[in-house]
């Protein structure tokens, strides 16, 4: 049984709400700090549908539940610029951001993230920069600190251990938070439903909800019932391409990920890329409804590194009223994608799409670019994404072939679909505390931000406004 009051309650044990808990625990030591979540502590998540391909269901999901949130099996780059990852830079100056990005890189540093930065290079960023700008691409400047897939994990864990071990934090796994309780306009709790389904009213004056993208709904119903205004998002919709190391280690050997902008053709949608994985993985990622996504990974040792490279390519869209479910729409498209396979990810060679024809089995085997996610299942992304997104991704794909030549060839495969859900942004201020006095809103479920580095930004900002009071 969890103790009646605490000064401060975390909901969410993502980035967001590690970082709030540990600067809490360094600027305010003798305070109290409750964190829970509804998954397990990260030394229990696992998730079998990483080895076997096949979504079991477990309650609650691995993938997205538990200490670490979804960036305990992300890649792990932090990305150490203001305009990668989120919205941070609609809250505070170009200065204060970089300051708090600095505050939260010294932090993994010291939980254990490798000393290695890419994209440092000023002259090789700004050659690459300037040839890619003669053919109307934007090259988006941003170092990378690059966790690996099998670090990320073990520094958010030596997080947890310190927290839990070493300071006045404690941590209630497979708890549930109900309902936030509001008295005479400011926070005053929380009712939690623990692991043997007893529920409990725990107080506090200051609540910060950081519940992450797996409690993005949960968030949705709490301002919705607390009266408190949001913002939609946009969603965005894309594939992930596979091509070999040789088409891209000249622009991923300087800046690990080249993240590149541009503006198709036909339509004028924004095309970007996200997640580049040099000597990488693609993967299947499995969400609460069923619904199979693809991702990618990249290790840190280099023994574990493939001879491929893999990034999504995303179209973004912002829906204007009345439509205002862009989440539902992501996952209706990648459900789309789920249902022509049977339940896995749909792979096809750009050969075949050109020619307005499915992928089939033959016809991958004759592909040069061998295939990393082994349990993708061929076919035809036409009958997946809409024309708006294909033709936008094509334009997108012939615009990069010229400053990496070969992407736009035959053998280049697309792995479909890849979604990335961004939940609807809560109406707060600039210390991300909504009109409810106390109670603070943050990370990605917040609609704030979208990745490790800026989840943790909000964190360290909020810990900072609660230390000040």
């Amino acid at each position: 049984m969890l103790k009646q009051r605490y000064d401060v309650i975390i909901i969410g044990a993502g980035p967001a709400g590690i970082f709030t808990a540990l600067e809490l625990a360094e600027r305010c030591p003798d305070k109290q700090v409750l964190m829970v979540d509804t998954g397990r502590e990260i030394a229990k998540r696992v998730c079998p549908a990483r080895t076997t391909g096949k979504c079991v269901h477990c309650t609650p999901c691995a993938i997205v539940h538990g200490w670490a949130g979804a960036g305990a099996f992300s890649d792990g780059k932090l990305s150490l610029s203001e305009e990668v990852g989120g919205h941070i830079s609609d809250y505070m100056s170009h200065e204060e951001a970089q300051a708090l990005i600095r505050r939260a890189d010294e932090t993994y540093l010291r939980f254990g993230a490798p000393e290695v930065v890419h994209g440092l290079d000023d002259r090789k960023v700004d050659e690459i920069a300037y040839e890619a700008s003669r053919y109307n691409i934007r090259l988006v400047p941003c170092p990378v600190r690059h966790l690996g897939t099998e670090h990320a994990g073990e520094v958010l864990r030596a997080m947890h251990d310190y927290l839990v071990q070493q300071t006045n934090t404690t941590f209630a796994e497979l708890t549930t938070a109900q309902r936030i309780l509001v008295r005479d306009g400011r926070a005053d709790g929380v009712v939690l439903q623990g692991p043997d389904g007893q529920t409990q009213e725990v107080h506090a004056p200051y609540i910060v909800a950081a519940p992450g993208r797996g409690g993005a709904d949960w968030l949705s119903e709490q301002v919705k019932a607390l009266g408190l205004k949001t913002r939609n998002n946009e969603v965005d919709i894309g594939v992930r391409v596979e091509v070999p190391n040789s088409i891209m280690d000249h622009l991923t050997r300087y800046l690990y990920e080249a993240k590149l902008v541009y503006y198709a053709d036909t339509y004028e949608n924004k095309v970007r890329t996200f997640c580049m994985n040099p000597g990488g993985v693609v993967s299947e990622e499995h969400y609460e409804g069923g619904i199979a996504v693809v991702n990618g990974h990249s290790y840190g040792d280099a023994k574990l590194r493939t001879g491929n490279t893999n990034f999504a390519m995303l179209v973004s869209t912002s829906f204007t009223e009345p439509f205002d479910q862009p989440i539902r729409y992501g996952r209706y498209i990648a459900q789309l994608g789920n249902m022509l396979t049977g339940g896995p990810i749909m792979v096809q060679r750009l050969g075949d799409l050109l020619k307005g024809r499915r992928t089939t089995v033959s016809r991958l085997a004759r592909s040069t670019t061998i295939p990393t996610l082994k349990t993708a299942v061929p076919g035809d992304l036409s009958f997946v994404l809409p024309p708006r997104h294909l033709t936008s991704i094509i334009e997108a794909l012939r615009a990069f072939d010229h400053i990496a030549p070969g992407l736009f060839s035959k053998n280049t495969l697309l792995y479909g679909v890849e979604v990335k859900f961004y939940s609807s942004k809560v109406l707060v201020d600039t210390h991300f505390e909504t009109p409810i006095q106390g109670l603070y809103t943050i990370g990605d479920g917040a609609g704030i931000t979208r990745g490790l580095m800026q989840a943790s930004v909000t964190g360290i900002k909020v810990a900072d406004h609660i230390a000040e009071r």
